[in-house]
């Protein structure tokens, strides 16, 4: 199994199975957060409570991965480019750098709009995104973590967000920003 903290804290395998084993305590995080709204008489307290456990616990495995040190660093700028490359490398790393992408900002993308009004937009959830997606970028390449620091990563990250904020439009009820006059 998993021996010393370098296990533990810096590998996959570690980072999946501390938050494997967190969830309980994020679910405590929830329930307390929204029994101490509750008693205060704050609206939705169990939603906005979810919301913010859900955006942290949902987005920091998935940034803790991604700043994990790599084993071939790069950079890519030509949009695509590494889109293509991945589609032709089989169905396994297809599944491992497409859909994982595209899981790395998702639970910004569903809970935030719940959370927070300025966020009830899908192109501003993507904005959103795409912005923390390219300071990860810029922080792989930046910090020299031999890593593949690629464009197509912002947008299949910031499309996860959009894909994600369409999900969870039913439980935007009275989120929506007020019109700029």
């Amino acid at each position: 199994m998993l021996g010393g903290p370098h296990e533990w804290f810096g590998t996959i395998t570690g980072v999946v199975l501390v938050t494997v084993f967190l969830s309980p305590v994020a679910a405590l995080i929830v329930w307390l957060s929204a029994r101490r709204r509750r008693a205060a008489g704050v609206p939705r307290a169990w939603r906005r409570s979810l919301a913010e456990v859900g955006i942290v616990y949902g987005t920091v495995p998935w940034i803790w991965m991604i700043l994990l040190p790599g084993d071939g660093g790069r950079v890519s700028l030509v949009p695509l480019r590494d889109l293509l490359t991945v589609l032709a490398a089989g169905p396994l790393t297809i599944v491992v750098q497409i859909v994982g992408n595209l899981l790395v900002f998702a639970a910004l993308g569903f809970f935030g709009p719940i959370r927070f009004a300025v966020l009830a937009s899908v192109p501003r959830g993507v904005a959103v995104a795409a912005a923390g997606s390219a300071l990860v970028e810029a922080a792989q390449y930046v910090l020299r973590l031999d890593r593949v620091t690629s464009v197509d990563d912002v947008l299949l990250n910031a499309a996860g967000a959009g894909l994600a904020a369409l999900a969870s439009r039913p439980w935007w009820a009275g989120q929506r920003p007020a019109a700029a006059s």
